[in-house]
C-alpha cells in the first residue's frame, strides 16, 4: 500500500544462549547478516546483545563486543559471577540477563512492532505471551533441540538457524592455495 511505513523491528538476542547454539550447530552466525535478514522489508528500531562478561575481560570477547557495537548492537553487559556446587565439587560460571532483555523488550516496546528473539529459553514465554497480547508480533530463533517447548508455543513463529544458515552464516574467507 501506498505510503504504509514498514513494520519497525527489535532484535533481542541472549548471548549465552547464542553462544551454545552456535557450538551446538559447528558453525557460527554472523551478526550483520543477522539484522539483513530480519530487516529485509522493515526498519531496524535497535538490535540489543546481552551478554556476561570475564573480570578481568578476554580480550577475544571485548573485540567481538566491539564488532557489534560498530554494527549498530546496543549491548548490555552483566559481570559472570562463580559459585561452588559443593554436590558435583564444580564451579558454576554465570551471568543470568533474562530480566535486562524483559525490561528492554518492554521499555521500547512502543518503538517496534515486530520483536526478534533470540534464545530458546522458556523463561520467556509469560513475556511473549504479555508483549503478543499488545499486538507485537514476535519472532523466536533458536536451534533444534534447544528450544523450549512453552517459549516456541508463546511466539508468533519460531525460526530455526539450521533452516537460515545460507541467510546467517559466518562466512570464513577461503585460504588461497
Amino acid at each position: 500500500m501506498v505510503g504504509e511505513r514498514p513494520d519497525r523491528v527489535a532484535i533481542f538476542i541472549d548471548g549465552a544462549n547464542m553462544f551454545y547454539a552456535q557450538r551446538s550447530l559447528g558453525w557460527h552466525l554472523d551478526f550483520a547478516r543477522v539484522l539483513n535478514h530480519f530487516t529485509q522489508e522493515s526498519e531496524l528500531y535497535n538490535a540489543f546483545y546481552y551478554t556476561g562478561v570475564q573480570v578481568p575481560p578476554d580480550l577475544s570477547q571485548r573485540d567481538f563486543l566491539t564488532a557489534l557495537r560498530h554494527l549498530g548492537f546496543t549491548v548490555r553487559e552483566k559481570v559472570i559471577k562463580e559459585t561452588y556446587d559443593q554436590s558435583s565439587s564444580n564451579t558454576i560460571r554465570r551471568a543470568n540477563l533474562d530480566i535486562e532483555i524483559v525490561i528492554d523488550m518492554f521499555n521500547t516496546s512502543g518503538r517496534y512492532d515486530v520483536a526478534v528473539l533470540m534464545s530458546g529459553d522458556g523463561d520467556f514465554e509469560r513475556a511473549v505471551e504479555l508483549l503478543r497480547s499488545k499486538g507485537k508480533e514476535i519472532i523466536g530463533v533458536g536451534t533444534r533441540g534447544m528450544i523450549a517447548a512453552e517459549l516456541e508455543n508463546a511466539c508468533d513463529r519460531y525460526v530455526k538457524l539450521e533452516d537460515i544458515r545460507d541467510a546467517v552464516e559466518k562466512i570464513r574467507p577461503q585460504a588461497v592455495v
